[in-house]
């Protein structure tokens, strides 16, 4: 229906806006709420677009990206990847849908609770693992890297964030598809969602220097909280 296509791009499109603004959200904020409304684009189609949001902005803002710290990602993504694929294989949707709520919430509790880990070598290795296995189970994988990250500046926060999604979007995309979970009809409903991808992308360069981060990522936390909790309540 045309209404669920609507709000469908509606909600890619608020979180693209955001993710171009902070370097993190799109799929924070808009997996739990597709799973509310069509659970099938989540994980594969959801990863899908949130590396073609990621591509626009590591253009945008390479100028940020952390090479250095970059490299660190690629170990942990590989084995966070591996261990979620080995769990979908078993898993029906209720449980990524259970497993999507939980991860969600942990990931607002630990933003508040306000953990502030050093994005050197052992902290990236562990962060990419959790990036890498929340991001192939759950779509999901930005506030593990957003957080070691998190006291950087805009154009570093987005920039290294963003890079680091182009390489585990890949390698996600990748397991799934060993797995069975991302193939043709995936791929067409990823492609899909780009309209709101690329609204919510042009939206963002104005906002990603005006933006407050101290308002915006409480309001970001809130929504994420409260979706989390509805997809939670459905599968329960």
């Amino acid at each position: 229906m045309i209404e669920e296509w609507l709000v469908v791009e509606a909600v890619v499109a608020v979180g693209a806006l955001l993710q171009g603004a902070v370097g993190f959200g799109v799929a924070l904020v808009a997996a739990p709420l597709l799973m509310l409304v069509r659970p099938d684009l989540v994980p594969a189609p959801m990863i899908l677009a949130a590396w073609c949001l990621t591509l626009l902005i590591a253009v945008r803002d390479r100028r940020g990206v952390d090479w250095g710290g970059l490299r660190w990602t690629v170990p942990g993504l590989l084995a966070g990847t591996a261990a979620a694929v080995l769990l979908l294989q078993g898993l029906p949707e209720q449980g990524v849908g259970l497993m999507l709520g939980t991860v969600v919430l942990a990931a607002v509790g630990l933003s508040v609770v306000g953990w502030h880990p050093l994005p050197h070598g052992r902290n990236l290795v562990v962060a990419a693992t959790a990036a890498g296995f929340m991001g192939t189970a759950t779509s999901v994988g930005g506030p593990p890297m957003a957080l070691v990250f998190q006291r950087e500046s805009g154009v570093r926060l987005r920039g290294t964030l963003s890079a680091v999604f182009q390489v585990g979007g890949v390698v996600s995309l990748t397991g799934l598809a060993l797995a069975g979970r991302f193939g043709p009809q995936e791929m067409m409903a990823g492609l899909g969602l780009l309209p709101g991808v690329v609204v919510g992308f042009g939206l963002s360069g104005r906002l990603a220097a005006r933006l407050d981060g101290r308002r915006l990522r409480p309001a970001v936390l809130a929504v994420s909280a409260a979706a989390a909790m509805g997809v939670l309540i459905r599968y329960l």
